[in-house]
């Protein structure tokens, strides 16, 4: 063991008979080497671990490195030495000494190792040698004189570290070389790096032979492309011919005016003159296919029995009367005119209510073709109107694709979830479908991509929305709008029983005869496994029954499954919903209000407690704004009139009043629940009982005037649901309950109220005091 100075080298690892040159910039590196051309010019160069060390340690650099002799100094500007060395021999760093100016190194020389037999010499060395030689004619980077004489060294240890030191790897590949002290083991090391950088050269020669048959191929074919131009201008025939005149014969057959024709026609010729270039053919090709397909003056026969299409849309759906008669108007007004102008329908109302479905059944009755077209998520302006043909892989929009679609130009077209709509950075969509959805505009619809008008004027637009909040007031002032309110118990036992029952049974591989669903069973369903608007989830449970019908039916080898009311249990589970029925008896403080929501009506119980405290007003049951507001009016209006009923002045200054309503977790809000808190704030103060068997809606003023509400329907079903009598409604909704279903208002007694004073004395046992 001797000491030595050491430089820590970055990203470079010298080898023995290595002769290189490098920089060295590290005060402490400069400072080894002046101590090293002091002593014998030896020194020791180490490499780091890690290039981005700047004050390297025993454990960031590698544990062997190279002794080599300082050939050469030469002094550059900003204080940068350039060194020429040579490797002598390897050395294992033992420990860095403490020394401030440089690196002070403890190495260990390692010792000559006992002789390999010379056969087994002889056979690295043949081995070793031809591996260099498949690797120098894989890389022409190695001159063949350096080559030459690499391979007249008879000596393997000299062999290989030659080729450890030409060849072109990594410097942490060459420090793995230079940690392999025995020959056996830095032969196989060189040996591997040999035969990966020889495979990896050919896997890259033979890519690169692929690339160049491919450019070869593509220039081949376009010579023998042009040769083939030039044959059948010779021969006196046109360009893409045959193409050219099938186009032309479909354009003859086409029902069409004659400037569509001509643009046709127009686009044909150009097509012809383009065979030398592929990819504009393909792009006028694609495009005079999508004009050829359009249905421009092709039009189906409607349907103008109008029995036979009011039976279809009978059978097919119960109830919707209203959507019903605004269809058979139209038939009647298209049958009387021969043409008559088609309207645009937008069917609004909750989920699963089957705004969809009828638009198909209308298709059928109307014997239209039908066409639907799903808008939700659409923010791209060019999905209603198509792609400018200057873009690469433009397309029709929606409308013309639905179009193409129907085959006809008096299709009837679904424009799906229309509520659902969005914009961003490339269009507002709803803006576009202003010119689709207007009459006076849409028989000159211009699509981006096909260029010429289309005529939409006699395409039977329905939309369908779940909110119309949503809408732009622009695009829905362009709509007759049609609501599709809640199904009744009723309506929906009729549907389940006609036509989801049946469609089931059939869905799941039943015959009829193997299911039945007795009447209360259904009922059931509808009240303790759902609670919807619609009739989907209904639907999915008549699934699950059907379901599990068939597995008792294989396994059990039943005939029939009969499910009842009792056995519900066993196919469905525990009943998910109760209604919240009307309270036993009279009660100070609480009101039974009525509120509308997305799956139907519901009932409110709205709860008032006073308590000593100093005026505070506080309000629970995660409330919106509106109904706060509300509350706040309520309490402003009883204030108003304390003289009427004997509260005292002080009162509100001495109690804290505290509004709740039940189900905190569920988000309340609306304008409907003002006369319910107000009537349940004042019930509180003045002590006096509230009738248990009565609801009520209806917005408050500060005056005491009550104000009609939305949602009248969904909100006298879940009366009616909770067992009670009795509805106070605001007078202004009475021909909204005068179009309501007798179903609906039989065994309901609906109280018409315009002012509190009468609220108050149909709410309070005993009237007003």
């Amino acid at each position: 063991m001797y000491h030595l100075p050491a430089v820590a080298l970055r990203g470079t690892t010298i080898l023995p008979d290595m002769i290189v040159h490098f920089d060295v910039s590290r005060e402490k590196s400069i400072q080894a080497i002046e101590q090293a051309m002091m002593q014998d010019q030896r020194i020791l160069l180490i490499t780091q671990k890690n290039p981005e060390t700047e004050e390297p340690v025993q454990e960031d650099l590698y544990p062997i490195g190279t002794i080599a002799e300082i050939k050469q100094l030469v002094k550059l500007p900003k204080n940068i030495v350039r060194v020429l060395v040579e490797g002598i021999e390897r050395a294992q760093l033992v420990s860095l000494e403490e020394n401030p100016n440089y690196l002070e190194a403890q190495i260990a020389v390692f010792e000559p190792e006992e002789d390999l037999d010379e056969t087994v010499k002889e056979a690295m060395l043949r081995s070793i040698k031809e591996l260099f030689v498949r690797y120098c004619n894989s890389n022409k980077q190695i001159s063949k004189e350096l080559a030459g004489q690499i391979l007249e060294l008879e000596n393997v240890e000299k062999v290989l570290d030659q080729i450890s030191i030409h060849i072109q790897i990594r410097y942490e590949e060459r420090q793995k070389i230079l940690e392999a002290v025995s020959l056996e083991e830095r032969y196989e090391i060189v040996g591997m790096i040999l035969t990966n950088e020889i495979q990896i050269m050919e896997i890259g020669a033979r890519l690169q032979s692929k690339v160049k048959e491919r450019v070869d191929k593509n220039q081949r074919e376009y010579i023998l492309r042009e040769q083939l131009k030039v044959i059948r201008e010779e021969l006196g025939e046109d360009n893409s011919a045959t193409e050219a005149e099938q186009f032309l014969e479909t354009v003859k057959k086409l029902k069409a005016k004659k400037e569509v024709k001509e643009r046709i026609t127009k686009e044909i010729n150009r097509f012809k003159n383009t065979v030398g270039s592929p990819a504009e053919s393909g792009v006028i090709r694609t495009y005079i296919e999508t004009l050829l397909s359009l249905p421009w003056d092709k039009t189906s026969r409607d349907n103008k029995n109008l029995q036979g299409a009011y039976q279809i849309l009978e059978e097919e759906h119960y109830g919707l009367e209203k959507v019903k008669e605004r269809i058979m108007e139209f038939l009647a007004v298209r049958t009387l005119t021969k043409k008559g102008e088609s309207p645009i329908l937008c069917l609004v109302g909750p989920p699963g209510t089957g705004k969809t479905s009828i638009a198909k059944s209308v298709a059928h009755a109307l014997n239209k073709e039908y066409v639907r077209i799903s808008l939700g998520g659409v923010r791209d302006e060019a999905e209603i109107r198509g792609h400018r043909r200057t873009y690469v892989g433009a397309m029709p929009g929606r409308i013309a694709n639905g179009m193409i679609q129907a085959g006809v130009k008096n299709p009837l077209m679904l424009l799906d979830e229309i509520d659902k709509v969005s914009s961003d950075y490339k269009g507002d969509t709803s803006s576009a479908l202003l010119e689709v959805l207007d009459s006076e505009q849409n028989h000159k619809f211009r699509d981006h991509y096909v260029e010429i008008p289309l005529d939409l004027s006699e395409v039977l637009f329905i939309a369908t929305a779940n909110d119309l909040q949503t809408i732009p007031g622009p695009l829905l002032d362009r709509m007759e709008i049609i609501e599709v309110s809640s199904y009744t118990e009723n309506e929906k036992w009729h549907i389940a029983k006609e036509h989801l029952i049946p469609k089931q049974i059939k869905a799941h591989g039943l015959k009829s005869a193997q299911l039945e669903i007795s009447d209360e069973a259904l009922r059931e369903m509808i009240t303790a496994y759902t609670r919807e608007a619609g009739v989907r989830s209904l639907e999915r449970k008549i699934g699950t029954i059907c379901r599990k019908s068939a597995r008792k039916i294989l396994e059990e080898k039943e005939s029939c499954v009969r499910v009842e009311k009792e056995n519900l249990e066993e196919f469905l589970g525990r009943a998910r919903y109760t209604f919240q029925k009307k309270n036993e008896e009279d009660q100070i403080g609480i009101v039974r209000g009525l509120a509308w929501t997305s799956v139907g009506g519901d009932t409110l119980q709205i709860e008032v407690n006073l308590m000593p405290g100093q005026g505070e007003f506080v309000l629970t049951g995660q409330m919106g704004d509106v109904m706060k507001e509300s509350a706040q009016i309520g309490i402003s209006y009883i204030r108003s009139i304390t003289e009427n009923y004997q509260i005292d002045a002080e009162f509100f200054k001495n109690n804290d009043i505290h509004i709740h309503i039940p189900e905190g977790a569920v988000p309340k809000d609306g304008p409907s629940a003002g006369i319910t808190m107000a009537t349940a704030m004042l019930s509180a103060i003045t002590k006096i009982p509230v009738k248990a068997n009565l609801a009520m809606t209806g917005e408050i003023t500060l005056r005491g005037r009550v104000l009609p509400i939305g949602g009248l329907k969904e909100k006298l079903l879940a009366a009616k649901n909770a067992g009670i009598t009795t509805v106070l409604v605001p007078k202004e909704n009475k021909p909204d309950v005068e179009e309501l279903e007798k179903e609906i208002t039989d065994g309901l007694n609906i109280i018409f109220v315009s002012s509190m004073e009468e609220v108050i004395k149909e709410a309070f046992t005993g009237g007003q005091v």
